[in-house]
C-alpha cells in the first residue's frame, strides 16, 4: 500500500458472509476465525464484545508503507460524535518514513477513540477506534474499552520472541542449600544485579527522568514499580546535586529504519569506493548565463546539473542502474530501462531519499522545480510513499558545507550505487601558453561512488564515472 489515501474495503463476498450471521448467538471465537479471514492489511473490523454494545465497527491501525509494522498516533481531526465521509482525514499516523493522514474510506460516525494522541509503536491492525453506523447513540460506547476491541496485536518481533516460552522446561534437581531467614536480602538471587519488577511505563519514564530503577520501590502488585512510583520519587540531596550527565533520547519510527536499513546495507552489500575530480568551470558559468535569461522561471543549482548527469551515465553503463532482487524463492539482478535519481535531503526528523522519475527525460528547469517541490514537502513529512521508494540510483550532496571536501556514502538498498558529492573549491592550474606558464584558478568537486559488487564489478564502477566525468566536464551535453 503506497498512497497517503488508504483505501481499505473488505471483500463483498466475505461482507455478505458476516451480514448473514449476525444473530446474537454467533460467539466471539468465531467473530475471531472469520476476522482471521479477512486480508491483514484491512483498516476495518466487525466486532461484538463480550459486553453488550450495540453494533460496530472496529478501526484499526492500517499499514501505510510496505515495510511498516508499526505506527504513532499523531493529531486526530475527528472526535467522538463526529460523522465521517468517504475521504476525510481521521488521524495524523507517523509511519517508518513520515507523517502521514489516514483519510477515511467509508460512512458512519465515530463513536470512542481507543489510541490517543502520541501513542507510540501501535502495531499495524491493532485497534485504534470504534465506528458505528450514521444515526447510531455514541453513548454506549463511553465505557467501550481497547480490551472489549480484543487488546493490541502483538508486534511482529514480539510474537517471535514468545515462541520459545511456550516451550516448559523440565525442573532442575534443587541443590542443598544452607536455610535462610526471610529477611536475608535476596541472597539467595543468582544475580545481584538482578533488576527489579518495574512495568514498561514506568522503566521510560524513568529513563526519561534518569532516575536509576534500583532506587525506587515499588508499591504494585508482587512489589512491582509502577509509573506513579517513579512520578512521587524524590532523589536524595546528593543525587540532585549531582544529576544526570546525560540525555536519553527516545527513537522515532524513521530514525529506527534509517537505522535498520543503513545496517542492513552495509553487512549485506558488499562496498567500494571509485573517487575522481570533475571541473565545474564551464558548467558554473553555463548555470550563470541560464539563470540569468530565466526571468523568475527556474534557479538551477549545481545539483540539478548533477542529477541530469547521473542520468545520462546511467543510460550509458545500464550496468550501474540496477537492483539485486529477491523474489519468490529466485534472485536476479534487475536492469532499470528508466533513471530515478533519489535525492537525499536532510530533515530533522532524519534522511528521506525523495525520487525525480525519468530524469534522463526532463529538463534542467522541471528537474530543479522538482527538485525544490520535493524537499520542501520531505522537510515538511507531506511526502507520499511513492515520492520517495522507487529510485535506481542515488545523489547525496553535502556540497553546501564549505569544511566537506569529500566523503563516502552508504548504497541505498535495493539500489547498487550513491554517488557523494563534496563542496567546490578553487585550485591552481598551470597551463602553457605562448608566452610561458602560467596558472589558472579551475573550480573543482570531489565525487565519490559507492557500488555494490554483487552487481557492479570494478571496472564498470570506473566506466560509469568516467562517463560521469566526461559529461560534467563538457555540460552543453546536457542540453542535447
Amino acid at each position: 500500500m503506497v498512497a497517503a489515501a488508504v483505501r481499505m474495503r473488505t471483500p463483498s463476498a466475505m461482507l455478505r458472509g458476516a451480514a448473514s450471521m449476525r444473530r446474537p448467538q454467533v460467539s466471539y471465537k468465531f467473530q475471531e476465525v472469520m476476522q482471521s479471514q479477512l486480508p491483514t492489511l484491512s483498516a476495518l473490523s466487525r466486532f461484538y464484545a463480550s459486553k453488550s454494545f450495540p453494533s460496530h465497527t472496529i478501526i484499526s491501525m492500517p499499514a501505510l508503507s510496505p515495510t511498516m509494522s508499526a505506527g504513532n498516533i499523531g493529531a486526530w481531526q475527528k472526535k467522538a460524535g463526529d460523522g465521517l465521509q468517504p475521504g476525510d482525514v481521521l488521524v495524523e499516523i507517523e509511519t517508518d518514513k513520515a507523517q502521514m493522514d489516514f483519510e477515511f474510506q467509508d460512512e458512519g460516525v465515530l463513536a470512542k477513540v481507543l489510541k490517543e494522541t502520541g501513542e507510540k509503536d501501535v502495531p499495524v491492525g491493532s485497534p485504534i477506534a470504534v465506528l458505528v453506523e450514521e444515526g447510531a447513540d455514541v453513548a454506549p460506547f463511553e465505557s467501550f474499552t481497547l480490551a472489549d476491541a480484543g487488546g493490541d496485536k502483538p508486534a511482529p518481533g514480539e510474537q517471535k520472541k514468545e515462541e520459545p516460552k511456550s516451550e516448559p522446561s523440565a525442573p532442575a534437581e534443587p541443590e542443598p542449600v544452607a536455610q535462610e531467614p526471610e529477611t536475608s536480602g535476596e541472597k539467595l538471587q543468582p544475580s545481584l544485579d538482578r533488576e527489579p519488577s518495574i512495568s514498561p511505563a514506568a522503566k521510560a519514564l524513568a529513563l526519561e527522568k534518569g532516575v536509576s530503577i534500583k532506587t525506587l520501590k515499588g508499591t504494585g502488585r508482587g512489589g512491582q514499580i509502577t509509573k506513579e512510583d517513579v512520578e512521587k520519587f524524590k532523589p536524595s540531596g546528593a543525587a540532585t546535586a549531582a544529576g544526570p550527565t546525560y540525555e536519553d533520547i527516545p527513537l522515532t519510527s524513521m530514525r529506527k529504519t534509517i537505522a535498520n536499513r543503513l545496517k542492513q546495507s552495509m553487512h549485506e552489500n558488499p562496498h567500494y569506493f571509485v573517487c575522481t575530480t570533475l571541473s565545474v568551470t564551464k558548467l558554473l558559468k553555463l548555470r550563470q548565463a541560464l539563470n540569468a535569461s530565466a526571468e523568475g522561471k527556474y534557479k538551477l543549482s549545481v545539483n540539478d546539473f548533477l542529477i541530469k548527469a547521473c542520468a545520462a551515465a546511467l543510460l550509458k553503463v545500464p550496468q550501474v542502474n540496477s537492483s539485486w532482487l529477491e523474489e519468490n524463492g529466485q534472485t536476479v539482478i534487475r536492469q532499470h530501462n528508466t533513471a530515478d535519481i533519489s535525492v537525499a535531503v536532510a530533515t530533522p526528523a532524519g534522511l528521506i531519499t525523495p525520487v525525480v522519475k525519468n530524469a534522463q527525460a526532463l529538463g534542467l528547469s522541471s528537474i530543479s522545480n522538482q527538485v525544490r517541490d520535493l524537499g520542501k514537502r520531505a522537510r515538511d513529512n507531506k511526502l507520499k510513499p511513492e515520492e520517495y521508494q522507487g529510485g535506481t540510483f542515488t545523489i547525496s550532496n553535502m556540497g553546501m558545507n564549505a569544511a566537506v571536501e569529500r566523503f563516502t556514502a552508504v548504497i541505498n538498498p535495493p539500489q547498487a550505487g550513491i554517488l557523494a558529492v563534496g563542496t567546490t573549491r578553487k585550485v591552481a592550474i598551470p597551463v602553457e601558453t605562448e608566452e610561458g606558464t602560467v596558472t589558472e584558478w579551475d573550480d573543482q568537486i570531489v565525487v565519490t561512488g559507492s557500488f555494490d559488487h554483487k552487481v557492479v564489478d570494478g571496472a564498470v564502477g570506473g566506466e560509469w564515472i568516467k562517463e560521469l566525468k566526461k559529461v560534467v566536464e563538457n555540460p552543453l551535453e546536457l542540453l542535447l
